[in-house]
């Protein structure tokens, strides 16, 4: 893999982080999403994993909380496969009271959290490539 070079979006990123619980980057497939998120995330987990997915989806279902523990801020990469993260990071975020906990990234977005605007101060919606 080449060198990452860093971009504007990293300190936008790292703004984000320091004043809300979590970031949401949305954007289309391959626009650099996990590539950025990375470069700040402490630790991840890959929903899209396709050796770990059927495995990742029970544990999303039955105990969430397992799949948010990590050192933060944590990535949760391509989370609408699993939407149920929507509700337990925003819970999460309220039980912790701190900034930076988690980086969400994902290609699309769950039509709940499109129309769920009560998180405003919780998760900050970020869209790449413009990054806004």
């Amino acid at each position: 893999m080449s060198e990452y070079l860093k971009r504007i979006a990293d300190q936008m990123l790292t703004d984000k982080l320091e004043s809300s619980g979590a970031v949401l980057i949305e954007g289309p497939k391959y626009c650099g999403k996990t590539t950025l998120a990375k470069q700040q995330a402490k630790s991840a987990l890959s929903m899209a994993d396709p050796n770990t997915l059927n495995q990742n989806l029970a544990i999303a279902r039955t105990n969430i909380s397992r799949l948010l523990a990590g050192q933060t801020p944590r990535l949760i990469d391509e989370w609408q496969i699993a939407p149920q993260f929507w509700d337990a990071v925003r819970n999460e975020v309220d039980n912790r009271d701190d900034d930076g906990q988690f980086i969400l990234t994902g290609s699309a977005v769950p039509g709940k959290a499109r129309k769920d605007d009560s998180c405003a101060t919780r998760i900050i919606w970020s869209v790449m490539p413009l990054f806004i």
